[in-house]
Formats: structure tokens, C-alpha cells, sequence
């Protein structure tokens, strides 16, 4: 019998171009307070409903008064009024200073602000000891914010500083998009869970651990649906049951040609399928499909090696930015940065790689020793990836494309 030849390797621009062209936002959004918005993605463009600051209003401590009413150093000056923060003074008098606090709102009148340690106290009023320049120490109206002008947009992942300029423009609640719901599955008869006997030939199952908690360091629920048995029917039975409940399922092993992998059959047999071999180092095998629902609806599926560090590396390239698109994101690749390798790399894969790597405190980055897929503490000790290209070595000294694994919640 004569063994099909194998397809070319998909590079990793193209399967996540597929991807993304597959995968459509849900659409669903629904309305939270401010408070409870962290880590969500806005469903709509939140608007200012007033100037910021709504009024000018001082950056520091000091006297408000007419600029031209101290026409030199040491010019006194009645003090008229007390003005502190959250309280309106009356329109300054001409020819008079008054005593005002950060953030108060300067008095009609008034077009500068002194700050008190170039001022002295005397009997009635204040020596002013710099000439003041009209508009110093001001923050005008609306500076910041202007009413009416967008603040945050649409597929912004909400931060706590974009939080909290949601606050300052008066939005108590904000609409997001829906969480997406991800359902997570491992296949393999060899797998156990921590705090069960490790018989021989098993292993513990740390995929299910780390895949959950990137689901939800996403910003999106996680329902686990366990360890499959390695029978056709159990995968088969599982994965309905995953599709009528999630918006993705993700399963981690069993995407192979293996006698004992019955993920590719069961998904097929429940959808459709596309296995890929992406030119991908580590994670080369990546499958794609959908799953039927009973409404005639459908679930999408992705399949993940089951090796640790490929899973995490397929996770964190292909999954990330499925997940950002379900919930209106663009689905952006991670943002590589110029770094420094303080390494070298004489064979280089004809893949393209992701070397498991670590600032130093030169800036520059150290290269884990063991770059093998299973080993899965690379991943705890270094602190980002290099992206290199297919083929090509690296040389200690040089320039590479460096991916901080700090951008993970993003």
C-alpha cells in the first residue's frame, strides 16, 4: 500500500491567517460596572460626558492672581479669599491674591497661579517673590479630555489605568463583549491528575493546569471537561457534549496518525477537520475544525500537541489570538522587541523557532540550555521567546526578535 505523500508544512503566518479568517467575533455583549471591567474587551466606544478637568482648576499649592498685578518680585498683595480643593471661590477682585489648593478651581479672574514656596506670608496678604507668567501652574478646562471625544475604543482590553479613565469621564458602566466559553479536554490513558498514584508508565497531565489558566488570563470562562478515555466513542461523546456548551474547545494530545489517537476520527466524525503540520518549532502538528451542534450551530475546535512546551508555544501563538477575536479584538500576534543574544545558536532549525530565553542584567538574553519540547521548567525560567527565522544561526552579540511573555494577559 502506498503511504500518501505528506502535504508541505503551513508556515505560521498562514495558519494564523486562517484562523482569523474562520473565526468571527461572537457578537454578544452585555453591560457591567466599571468596577467589575477588568481584563474585558468593550463592545463600544466609550464617549466623555464632560470636559476634563471640567474646569480650570491649579496643579499646586499656592496663590491665585491677575499676572499683571505683580509687575515685580516682592510685590504684596491682599489675600482675599481661602479656596480649597472642592469648593468654588468667588471672581478674584483686582489687585488681590487668593490662597488656593491643588486641584481647586481657580477663581474667574484669575489667569495664573504661584506656588507657595516663592510666596511669603505678611500681615493681610502675600509677598510674591517671582513674577508670574499668565497661564503658569493653570490646567485648563478640558485639556485633557474634551466632552464628546472617544476615550477608549471599541476592542480595547480594559486595563486598570483604562479604568480608571473610564471613571473620570463619568462612565459607570461599560459594554463588553461576552466571554468566550473554552472548553478544555486532554485524550491519553497515560495521563493522571496531581494528588492521584503515579503508576507506572503514567504521567501527571500539567497541560490541563497551564491551559486553564491562559484561558483565563484571557479574559475568558473555562469549563474542563476532564481527561478522555482513549476510545473512539469517549472522545466522540466528549466532544458533543463540549460543543453545545463552549464557543471553542481546545483538546491537548491525540492529533496524530496514532492507532490509540482517536481525537482526528471522533472530530470528523462530529464536523470537520483540518490537521496541519505548521513549520513550527517546537508545536509542528495543529488541528482546526468545527463541531455540530444539535441547532445546527457550531463550536470551534482546536487541537494542540500533547508534548508540554509545544502546547504552550501553540497556546500562546495560535489560541491567544483566536481568543481575542471572539470577543472583537483583531487577534494581534505577540509584539516582538530588538534584544541583544547573549548566546549562540549554530544549528538553527529549518523551522522557524522559539527559543526559550532570559534577560540578564545586561539587558541582553540568556538561552536556556535545554530547548527540548518536554521540558517544561524552560518555560517557568525564562521570560520571553526569540523568534528566528527558519535556518538562520545566531551568533552571540547579535540583534534578534525578542517576545516578552509578560504580554500574556494582554
Amino acid at each position: 500500500m502506498t503511504t500518501p505523500p505528506l502535504e508541505p508544512l503551513l508556515s505560521l503566518d498562514e495558519a494564523l491567517t486562517r484562523l482569523l479568517a474562520a473565526v468571527q467575533p461572537l457578537g454578544a455583549t452585555e453591560t457591567v460596572a466599571t468596577f467589575d471591567a477588568l481584563g474585558r474587551v468593550l463592545a463600544a466606544d466609550v464617549a466623555s460626558l464632560l470636559d476634563v478637568p471640567p474646569a480650570d482648576n491649579t496643579s499646586m499649592d499656592g496663590y491665585a492672581l491677575r499676572a499683571a498685578d505683580v509687575p515685580a518680585a516682592g510685590t504684596v498683595l491682599p489675600v482675599s479669599q481661602r479656596i480649597p480643593a472642592g469648593v468654588v471661590g468667588a471672581p478674584l477682585e483686582p489687585g488681590t491674591a487668593a490662597r488656593i489648593f491643588t486641584g481647586a478651581q481657580v477663581p474667574a479672574g484669575a489667569d495664573a497661579v504661584v506656588m507657595q514656596e516663592v510666596c511669603a506670608a505678611v500681615d493681610g496678604g502675600v509677598r510674591i517673590d517671582a513674577v508670574p507668567r499668565p497661564g503658569q501652574w493653570v490646567r485648563r478646562r478640558g485639556e485633557d479630555v474634551q466632552r464628546g471625544s472617544i476615550v477608549l475604543a471599541r476592542g480595547a482590553r480594559l486595563t486598570p489605568q483604562a479604568l480608571g479613565l473610564a471613571a473620570s469621564v463619568g462612565a459607570a458602566t461599560l459594554e463588553v463583549a461576552r466571554r468566550p466559553r473554552v472548553g478544555l479536554m486532554s485524550t491519553g490513558d497515560e495521563l493522571v491528575m496531581p494528588g492521584e498514584p503515579l503508576r507506572p508508565g503514567a504521567i501527571y497531565n500539567s497541560n490541563r493546569f497551564t491551559h486553564r489558566a491562559l484561558v483565563q488570563a484571557f479574559g475568558c470562562d473555562c469549563e474542563d471537561f476532564g481527561i478522555i478515555p482513549d476510545s473512539l466513542a469517549a472522545t466522540r461523546e466528549a466532544l458533543r457534549r463540549a460543543a453545545e456548551r463552549c464557543d471553542l474547545v481546545v483538546s491537548c494530545g491525540g492529533v496524530s496518525v496514532g492507532e490509540e489517537d482517536h481525537l482526528r476520527p471522533a472530530v470528523a466524525a462530529e464536523g470537520r477537520l483540518d490537521l496541519w503540520r505548521v513549520a513550527l518549532k517546537p508545536g509542528k502538528p495543529l488541528a482546526f475544525g468545527e463541531l455540530r451542534r444539535a441547532d445546527g450551530s457550531h463550536a470551534w475546535f482546536i487541537g494542540l500537541p500533547g508534548n508540554p512546551v509545544s502546547s504552550f508555544v501553540a497556546f500562546v501563538l495560535a489560541v491567544r489570538p483566536v481568543l481575542q477575536r471572539l470577543q472583537g479584538g483583531a487577534g494581534k500576534a505577540l509584539i516582538a522587541i530588538a534584544a541583544r543574544a547573549d548566546f549562540d545558536w549554530p544549528k538553527p532549525d529549518k523551522r522557524r523557532e522559539f527559543l526559550r530565553v532570559r534577560r540578564n542584567a545586561d539587558g541582553a538574553l540568556e538561552l536556556f540550555p535545554n530547548q527540548s519540547s518536554g521540558v517544561l521548567t524552560s518555560t517557568v525560567w525564562g521570560d520571553g521567546l526569540v523568534d528566528n527565522p527558519p535556518g538562520q544561526a545566531i551568533r552571540r552579540g547579535d540583534t534578534v526578535r525578542y517576545l516578552p511573555l509578560a504580554e500574556l494577559e494582554a
